[in-house]
């Protein structure tokens, strides 16, 4: 794997992604790897114990935007969520995400589509919860378009979420006050969850914020 394969530029772009999944596929089905959990399995326990601690039913609707692998949702599915949606647009991210499925025994509880949340995602009922965890980062690199993308993808999101829905976002590559300035005209943020910090020359932050919206009326 070359530098080069993280660098913005290509971070944004489907062809990498595209690469990447097919690898992971590959893997899995020869060594039952079921590959990286992006932001590693503290992003995953932050959203989890998030949804415990509010008592959120277990018949929520949440879509998961921007998959992966699936392994959040195999970990809501496990705890008894039952009406969950995951969507990538690479096919073989979905492919890896219901080989998994399969293999944990969830796939009566996951829904999987390939669709592009930025246009072919054309859900027939809004959902209760949307979750993203990096797929946020990848449309803001992307090299064609990132702002007009950007926008999509809040359209997007008034679009597929219903009334006052939550919107539970990690993301790397923007802070708090960032993703208020990109969300805060749609969605208000009611919780920021805990992440771990870092300090370098007297000054402390995060490498990764995890913010709970909720929206608002979107026009």
């Amino acid at each position: 794997m070359s530098e080069d394969e993280f660098s913005p530029s290509v971070l944004g772009t489907k062809e990498h992604w595209d690469a990447v999944y097919s690898r992971e596929l590959r893997t899995f089905q020869e060594y039952g790897d079921e590959g990286e959990i992006w932001f590693g399995e503290g992003s995953m326990t932050r959203v989890v114990r998030w949804l415990n601690t509010q008592k959120i039913p277990l018949t929520t609707s949440i879509v998961d935007i921007g998959t992966g692998n699936g392994m959040l949702l195999v970990e809501l599915a496990k705890l008894g969520y039952s009406n969950l949606m995951g969507i990538d647009y690479c096919s073989d991210a979905i492919a890896l995400a219901r080989n998994i499925c399969e293999k944990e025994g969830v796939s009566q509880s996951v829904n999987l589509q390939v669709a592009d949340f930025l246009g072919s995602f054309s859900p027939s009922e809004q959902y209760d919860i949307g979750l993203d965890k990096g797929t946020f980062d990848a449309v803001s690199l992307d090299p064609n378009g990132s702002e007009e993308k950007r926008r999509q993808y809040i359209q997007s999101l008034c679009q597929v979420l219903k009334p006052n829905g939550i919107f539970i976002i990690t993301s790397c590559n923007w802070t708090k006050d960032e993703l208020l300035g990109q969300f805060g005209k749609e969605f208000e943020v009611t919780n920021e969850l805990p992440t771990p910090t870092f300090s370098f020359g007297g000054h402390s932050g995060r490498s990764v914020t995890s913010l709970v919206f909720r929206r608002r009326t979107c026009t």
